[in-house]
């Protein structure tokens, strides 16, 4: 593994407390690889063999029942997935597959529970990890439940929105249908919802959105720092 991809994945809060030797014993089994588009990494319901870094690309997490499925979230540089199955030595609870060609780190799930069990820094931000997780679990959950479908895009629209600068303008970071799959609505229900938007400075060209109303489109959205603030 290069040095440059070794300070990546030192990077995260994850390993960052780890002491060097730690660190290259937790590793030392560990390979990179980079694979093409849409294929599929994981499945729900095998067994949890690695603990997934993303380094470059996408990751789409997804689950499916009776027939239907569901993006879960997308994973970004540098982020892992999925760590509560592998410190469990549990089956996967949701499937993963590349958006775009993907570089990734898989270190063997039974390297990651032994650095559990040996090292206090590496355990306590586990847990700390795993805390993150649920909090934002529960902010999505909230999201989802007290909000309707135009208010979940009007709040999504303002998180990226800021994230990009906030110059008015912004790119979608990824597709329409995946966007509606992550907003819990359909690929229709998105564009109704885009059309509803339009009287609040929302204006849809391709994956670029123009928002030449902040103001309205805030006091629509109703932003909640509970729910919004990846901080809290």
């Amino acid at each position: 593994m290069r040095a440059e991809n070794i300070q990546e994945v030192r990077s995260l809060a994850l390993f960052r407390s780890m002491s060097d030797e730690a660190f290259q014993n937790l590793v030392q089994a560990a390979y990179l690889q980079t694979f093409p588009a849409q294929l599929d990494l994981i499945r729900e319901g095998d067994p949890a063999d690695f603990l997934y870094v993303v380094l470059e690309g996408c990751v789409e997490l997804y689950a499916q029942a009776n027939m239907r499925t569901a993006t879960m979230a997308l994973i970004r540089p540098v982020s892992t997935f999925i760590l509560a199955a592998v410190l469990k030595d549990a089956v996967y609870l949701m499937s993963a597959r590349t958006c775009d060609k993907s570089k990734l780190l898989l270190i063997p799930a039974e390297n990651v529970r032994q650095a559990f069990e040996t090292d206090a820094d590496f355990a306590r931000a586990i847990i700390r990890e795993l805390a993150n997780c649920y909090r934002g679990i529960v902010k999505d959950h909230k999201d989802l439940k007290l909000r309707s479908a135009v208010e979940r895009l009007a709040n999504r629209l303002l998180r990226y929105h800021a994230d990009q600068g906030g110059n008015g303008s912004l790119e979608l970071p990824y597709d329409k249908r995946r966007l509606a799959s992550v907003l819990g609505m359909t690929p229709e229900n998105l564009s109704r919802a885009f059309n509803t938007l339009k009287p609040y400075g929302v204006e849809v060209d391709g994956s670029t959105i123009h928002l030449s109303d902040l103001k309205s489109l805030t006091v629509l959205a109703k932003p909640n720092p509970l729910i919004d603030d990846r901080t809290t």
